[in-house]
């Protein structure tokens, strides 16, 4: 195990404790002076229900793809306010004596429920419930929706673009153009949504993912010749490495590497240029020259859409950085974290009641919620959303798993199940979710109202469309 790991990520095999740097600090002010004014009245030990939501996706997305569970859990693990932390809020005068003393002995001891990661989500979409004390709640909306805004928006961006490869794999090459930290947790999140290997080193060791990387075309210029820079690489990494065949001419470089390494040649990266163009005439001249295994990569500026329209080229592998690790033009996927239920009293028998924003544009529904999909022969037609644990109509799946129970994580998992989870999850879509024209999301998001239990029930259809928000 390594214990290494940056700030805000985690070593692939979690620590069990709560050693390591704090995650208390991943957050914003006004977490605290809501805690210090509901310590001061009382209200803050009254039970909450909070809900993490979007009101809708991305513009012109069909769906969307939960990611960074599993890094919320190890970050809830660590957040704790230790002797430092505390001291820097007192000097600030962030906090009071009797908020530092609470803070102290913080330990979030309450549940959480949530759609397993890897899942498919939609406007309205519960997909993390968190229940306990409003003081203890209420400190962990910055820290979930950093993490869950980011690899979901990574997520599904990554699974739009493995939907359009196909079989091809995509290998994740973007830590140079985002923050050093994101890029592990971009790394991370692409996995899940199904892409091969990542080129980030971190990534590899934070959460054991594949890595892969050979030369870039610095390497080539700084040997005197194309030929020269070739057998080097082929020296030290083997015929099997991949050669980067565009820094001069195509053609010539194609011949060459075949020269140096032999038809055995593993593969070659054609990073410029008219990509399908350049495919097909790269494998009609390894196919001459009798390197007919050389596998044919392709990057440079990829998204979705360039993936699709590569779709008939003899391309054999993708790599991905920048559309990727930018979520291809929607960096967040707009989540909300908000208190949907608290109880009247501070008592613990004191019963709960719902609560809910009027606020022009961007109202919520109040009542903690349960989440189901409905399907009809193995499709999913409608998420259906509900303020008690049974769906009322034929043909629902559960889609909230519990996470942590009173106070103990529950719901880590290896990132493979999350993986897998992602394409059997997309898989019982409808077909028009893949299409990567603008359109409103594929599933509709309907409110069973709970006065039919035992019967098919009367669902009330909320606003799936951009601006009407799901259930709100």
């Amino acid at each position: 195990m390594d214990d290494a790991a940056p700030m805000g990520l985690s070593p692939a095999v979690p620590t069990g404790s709560d050693t390591g740097p704090t995650t208390a600090l991943l957050t914003d002010q006004y977490e605290l002076t809501m805690l210090r004014a509901a310590l001061a009245d009382g209200t803050a030990h009254r039970r909450a229900v909070f809900e993490v939501f979007a009101r809708r996706l991305p513009h012109g997305r069909r769906y969307g793809v939960v990611a960074g569970t599993g890094r919320l859990l190890d970050a809830l693990e660590r957040f704790r306010f230790d002797e430092e932390t505390v001291a820097f809020l007192r000097r600030r005068g962030i906090v009071d004596d009797a908020t530092a003393d609470w803070l102290r002995d913080y330990r979030f001891r309450g549940n959480m429920w949530g759609y397993a990661e890897g899942e498919c989500y939609f406007p309205g979409s519960p997909i993390l419930v968190v229940e306990g004390t409003f003081a203890e709640a209420v400190l962990l909306e910055t820290l979930a929706l950093s993490i869950y805004n980011h690899d979901s928006a990574i997520a599904s961006a990554a699974s739009r673009m493995t939907a359009a490869a196909g079989s091809r794999p995509i290998v994740e090459m973007g830590s140079r153009r985002t923050h050093e930290s994101a890029a592990v947790a971009a790394a991370r999140a692409a996995y899940v949504a199904g892409f091969a290997s990542t080129s980030n080193l971190a990534a590899g060791r934070c959460y054991d993912l594949p890595t892969g990387g050979t030369s870039a075309h610095a390497f080539t210029l700084l040997h005197d010749s194309e030929e020269e820079a070739f057998a080097a690489q082929v020296a030290a990494l083997g015929m099997g490495t991949t050669l980067l065949v565009d820094t001069y001419g195509v053609r010539e470089a194609v011949r060459t590497a075949v020269e140096v390494a032999g038809p055995g040649l593993g593969a070659v990266r054609i990073d410029s240029g008219d990509l399908a163009v350049l495919a097909h005439d790269v494998r009609a001249e390894l196919d001459a020259l009798g390197a007919t295994d050389t596998r044919i990569l392709v990057s440079g500026d990829l998204d979705e859409y360039a993936i699709a329209s590569l779709v008939a080229a003899p391309v054999d592998r993708y790599g991905v950085g920048t559309a990727l690790v930018v979520g291809s033009g929607h960096p967040t996927a707009e989540l909300v974290y908000k208190l949907v239920a608290r109880s009247v009293g501070t008592e613990p028998d004191s019963p709960m009641e719902g609560v809910a924003k009027l606020s022009t544009g961007k109202p919520t529904h109040k009542g903690r919620k349960w989440a189901h999909r409905r399907l009809e022969d193995g499709t999913a037609v409608a998420e259906v959303v509900g303020t008690h644990p049974e769906c009322t109509v034929d043909g629902c799946r559960p889609l909230l798993v519990p996470l942590v129970t009173e106070g103990k994580i529950v719901g880590r998992e290896p990132i493979a199940a999350a993986r897998e989870r992602h394409l059997r999850s997309r898989a019982e879509l409808p077909p028009t979710a893949l299409k990567l024209s603008r359109g409103e999301p594929v599933l509709p998001t309907t409110y069973d109202d709970g006065e039919h239990a035992g019967h098919t029930g009367q669902l009330e259809q909320t606003g799936h469309t951009r601006g009407e928000g799901g259930a709100r």
